[in-house]
């Protein structure tokens, strides 16, 4: 990629983020050019063009539902695949749309194009926090940990990427938020001139492991499996693995939401949406060996070619699926919003969360309820 394109993806500073670049900075960051309150009013009109005028608790006749392929997202991937999410939607048809990061996706979502979606918190948070908690509802957790800042051989601490550029994969996404907030931290700041800060690129991942190989970017802070592809495919190194950062070890890469309008109009299929998660999450649990061949077989399939064997085992090791969204963290991920620039203050996220068709499922199963923290119905 030329040095003019790598500027054209390039973002403000987050130090210098005035009032005025703030608020467009937000509104970039949930993936989406429409003002705020055209978007809340467009998603609740819109809400679900397969049946949005339909009684509540009726089946949707259609599910448009939206998914990363990438190994963080193992059991949507599956579910789709091998067909145990349309098995459990029974008579709902299920349709399909694949994003490279969230901001993308919940534009789609807002617009009407999906119904609900597999997302890192962080757009999630944005989007609900910009339509006043009308947009979105996390309605389940799918996985934990599978993100870190891979970088080249010859940086060593965060004060080797001074004057370096790094990737990740869209601007307010949840790896960029990562990104900005561990920058911030070790005393670096974000900037488009180069000297003494780091350059932030937003783009592909497949363009990130190109310029990375090619020496053009000195690394990124990337979901699985791609932080693994620049270790072992581009000769980098893990400099930060992201659960390091987090207490015990956990936090949320991957989350399961719906539009808060499709939601209340077909619970039952969001509820059986999830159960077909769950049965997914479960059998990736029990045979962890054969999930991994199945699912590097589909994340080909999706993008046209498989893993390479080492990539997908290194990938799938770093992820834990969960139908627990750790909703305890989710105000901690929003003032990391805040403290990276996607966010203007912190939020209160007070009815994000709607868990009450997952505690469902869950007590239909046998197994132990999910927490909402105080910031939801469960």
């Amino acid at each position: 990629m030329s040095a003019s394109r790598l500027r054209f993806a390039r973002v403000k500073p987050v130090a210098l983020l005035g009032g005025a670049v703030a608020a467009l900075l937000l509104v970039t960051a949930c993936g989406s050019s429409s003002t705020a309150s055209e978007t809340t009013a467009q998603a609740a009109a819109s809400g679900s063009a397969a049946g949005s005028a339909a009684p509540a608790g009726t089946a949707a006749d259609t599910l448009r539902l939206g998914y990363f392929p990438n190994v963080t997202h193992a059991a949507a991937v599956l579910g789709v695949a091998n067909g145990t999410f349309q098995s459990a939607l029974g008579d709902t048809k299920l349709e399909t749309s694949t994003f490279n990061a969230g901001p993308a996706a919940i534009e789609a979502l807002l617009s009407g194009a999906i119904d609900a979606t597999f997302i890192g918190p962080n757009p999630a948070i944005n989007s609900f926090v910009k339509s006043n908690g009308d947009s979105i509802r996390i309605v389940a957790g799918a996985t934990d940990n599978g993100a870190a800042l891979v970088v080249s051989p010859d940086i060593n601490s965060a004060a080797d990427l001074k004057g370096k550029t790094v990737a990740t994969p869209q601007l307010g996404g949840t790896q960029d938020v990562a990104l900005r907030k561990w920058l911030l931290d070790n005393g670096l700041k974000v900037q488009t001139t180069g000297g003494d800060d780091v350059d932030i690129v937003n783009q592909e991942n497949s363009q990130t492991l190109d310029l990375f190989k090619s020496g053009e970017i000195a690394g990124a802070w990337l979901p699985e499996p791609w932080a693994s592809r620049l270790a072992l495919e581009a000769n980098g190194k893990v400099l930060v693995d992201e659960k390091t950062l987090w207490p015990d070890e956990k936090f949320q890469t991957t989350i399961l939401i719906s539009s808060r309008q499709f939601l209340e109009d077909h619970p039952d299929t969001i509820k059986a949406l999830i159960g077909g998660e769950i049965t997914e999450i479960k059998a990736i649990e029990a045979d962890p060996a054969g999930s991994q061949t199945a699912l590097n077989k589909a994340l080909g399939e999706l993008t046209g070619k498989p893993l390479q064997d080492a990539t997908i085992t290194a990938a799938f090791a770093n992820i834990e699926p969960t139908w627990d969204p750790l909703a305890g963290t989710l105000n901690t991920i929003a003032e990391n919003g805040v403290a990276a620039g996607t966010l203007s203050e912190v939020p209160d996220l007070k009815g994000i969360y709607d868990l009450r068709q997952l505690n469902a499922v869950l007590a239909e199963q046998g197994e132990k309820p999910v927490s909402a923290a105080g910031l939801g119905q469960e």
